[in-house]
C-alpha cells in the first residue's frame, strides 16, 4: 500500500466527521436569516484550504463571498480548476425530513442532511484528495485552483460579476486568475449503484414568458363571448403550435444546427441497458412520448425539447366564474443540445409567435435567460485521465453519459477561460437533491475522495 493509500485509509473517519461538521452549517444562501451560517461556511472552508498551505482569500461580492484557492504552479504539468458551491437549497418542507436537515444523521452509511450531495459532500472530496498530496508527498503533481462560491442556488450574481472582472485587483485579470487548462465539477451524479459516471455532454436553455393581453378588463363570457379574442384560447393556440404531435418543434430553421449522436454514442447509450419500464413506475407514470424516431436516453439527454413550465389566466378559485380572462401568460423553456445559439432561437420564436398572434391580443415575449449546450470529445486525454482516476477510485470503469440539464458555469469557463470541463458526479440519481431527505453514500464518499487522489496523478501525465 501506498503512502498515499495508508493516508486515506487512515483518514476516513475524520473526512466523515469533517463533512458531517460542515454540513450543520445551515449555508441557506437565498433566505437573508441564513447570512451569517452562510458567512460561517465560507470560514469554514476557507481555514481548511489554508490549513494546506494552499494561497487562500475570501474574495466579496455583491452577495455571498467566493473562496478561492491555489496551490504552487508546476512546470510542464497541467492547472485544474476546481468549482464547486458550498450554499445550499432551503429545506423545506420541513414536514417531510425523517431527520432534522442540519443534523446530520447516518443510517446504512448513508449521511442524510441538506447539501450532502449537494454540493458540500462531492465538493470537499478534492480538498481531501488535495490534502493526501499535501501531507504525505508534501506537493502535488499538479497546480489546483479552487473557486468555491456560496450563491449557486441563487443565481450566482456575484460569481457573474467576478467572472465578468468587476473584482479584478493588483493588476490580475479573473483570465489571468483562474487561467487553467481543464476545469472539474462534482456536482452531478453516477449512472447507478456501482456504475460511476463522467458526465460528457450537457444540454444548453433558453428560457421564455410569454405575455397576452385582450380587453381592458375581464368580461362576461356570454355576453362577449365569440366576439372578442380571449387571451386563453389564444395562448393556447399558439403554445400547440411550437411542437406537433410526434414531438417535433415547428419553429422554423430549429433543427438546422442539431448535431446527430455518432454511432460510438448511440452504442454507449444502447449498453447502458435502460428499462423504459423502470423508469415510468420510478415515476409514476403509465407511459411515454417524446420526439418520433428516438429513444428515451437520447431524448433526455440529446434531442432539444420544448416544456410549458407554468400558466395563469382567468380565474382558478373554487366553484365556477364564467369570464373571459383579460390576460394569459406563460413560462416555457427549451432544452438545446450543442452547436444550438439561444439568441438565434429566440429571434425564430419571436418570429413565429407575432405571426400566429391574433386580432386583437398585444404580445410580449421575455427572453429571460439562456445557455448554450456542452460536449467534451471522448477522446479528449482529460478524458482518459480521468477515466482511470474513477476506476482506480471505484473499482470500476466509467460509464460515459450526458445529462438533459444545463451548468451554465461550464459556458463560463468555456467562453472565458476556453476551457472545457469535467463533470465527475459521486452522488446518485435518488439523492433528493433539492428535495427533503436528501443524501450522500459515505462509501462513494470516500471512494470520491480515492478518486480525486487519483486524478490529480492522472492529469500531470498530460503535457501542456
Amino acid at each position: 500500500m501506498s503512502e498515499l493509500d495508508s493516508f486515506l485509509e487512515d483518514n476516513k473517519s475524520r473526512f466523515e466527521d469533517d463533512l458531517c461538521e460542515w454540513l450543520k452549517m445551515p449555508s441557506v444562501s437565498t433566505d437573508s436569516a441564513f447570512a451569517d451560517d452562510v458567512r460561517k461556511a465560507a470560514n469554514w472552508l476557507f481555514g481548511k484550504l489554508e490549513e494546506l498551505g494552499l494561497h487562500t482569500e475570501i474574495i466579496e461580492t455583491c452577495g455571498h463571498p467566493i473562496v478561492y484557492a491555489e496551490s504552487p504552479k508546476i512546470d510542464g504539468a497541467p492547472t485544474v480548476l476546481v468549482y464547486g458551491h458550498y450554499d445550499v437549497q432551503p429545506p423545506d418542507p420541513l414536514d417531510e425530513w425523517q431527520t432534522p436537515p442540519f443534523e446530520p444523521d447516518v443510517r446504512d452509511r448513508k449521511v442524510y442532511a441538506r447539501g450532502a450531495t449537494d454540493d458540500k459532500g462531492q465538493m470537499i472530496t478534492h480538498l481531501f484528495g488535495v490534502e493526501a498530496w499535501m501531507k504525505t508527498v508534501g506537493s502535488l503533481p499538479v497546480q489546483v485552483k479552487f473557486l468555491i462560491e456560496g450563491e449557486e442556488e441563487c443565481g450566482s450574481a456575484g460569481l457573474n460579476e467576478f467572472l465578468a472582472g468587476k473584482y479584478d485587483k493588483d493588476g490580475l485579470s479573473v483570465r489571468e486568475k483562474l487561467s487553467a487548462d481543464i476545469a472539474v465539477i462534482s456536482d452531478t451524479s453516477q449512472y447507478g449503484p456501482g456504475m460511476p459516471a463522467i458526465t460528457y455532454g450537457l444540454r444548453g436553455i433558453c428560457y421564455f414568458q410569454l405575455n397576452l393581453t385582450g380587453p381592458n378588463q375581464d368580461l362576461h363570457s356570454g355576453a362577449f363571448g365569440g366576439s372578442v379574442t380571449n387571451p386563453a384560447n389564444a395562448l393556447a393556440r399558439m403554445l400547440s403550435a411550437i411542437i406537433n404531435e410526434e414531438g417535433q418543434i415547428q419553429i422554423p430553421g430549429f433543427y438546422d444546427d442539431v448535431a446527430p449522436l455518432t454511432e460510438r454514442e448511440k452504442g454507449q447509450f444502447e449498453a447502458l441497458h435502460f428499462s423504459n419500464d423502470d423508469y415510468m413506475k420510478q415515476l409514476g407514470v403509465s407511459g411515454l412520448s417524446g420526439e418520433k424516431g428516438f429513444s428515451t436516453l437520447e431524448r433526455r439527454w440529446a434531442r432539444p425539447t420544448f416544456d410549458v413550465n407554468g400558466l395563469s389566466s382567468g380565474y382558478q378559485g373554487e366553484g365556477a366564474k364564467t369570464v373571459l380572462p383579460a390576460k394569459a401568460s406563460a413560462k416555457f423553456s427549451f432544452r438545446l443540445v450543442p452547436n444550438q445559439d439561444p439568441k438565434t432561437i429566440g429571434a425564430a420564436l419571436e418570429k413565429m409567435l407575432r405571426e400566429l398572434c391574433p386580432p386583437g391580443i398585444e404580445m410580449e415575449l421575455v427572453h429571460m435567460h439562456g445557455a448554450n449546450g456542452f460536449v467534451l470529445s471522448l477522446d479528449s486525454p482529460f478524458m482518459q485521465a480521468a477515466s482511470q482516476a474513477i476506476e482506480d477510485g471505484f473499482g470500476n470503469k466509467p460509464v460515459f453519459i450526458r445529462s438533459g440539464g444545463s451548468i451554465p458555469v461550464v459556458n463560463s469557463f468555456t467562453e472565458l477561460l476556453g476551457v472545457d470541463t469535467l463533470l465527475l458526479g459521486w452522488g446518485q440519481d435518488d439523492d433528493n437533491p433539492h428535495s427533503p431527505n436528501e443524501k450522500f453514500s459515505l462509501d462513494d464518499f470516500q471512494k470520491g475522495i480515492r478518486a480525486s487522489t487519483r486524478l490529480w496523478e492522472e492529469l500531470s501525465k498530460i503535457p501542456v
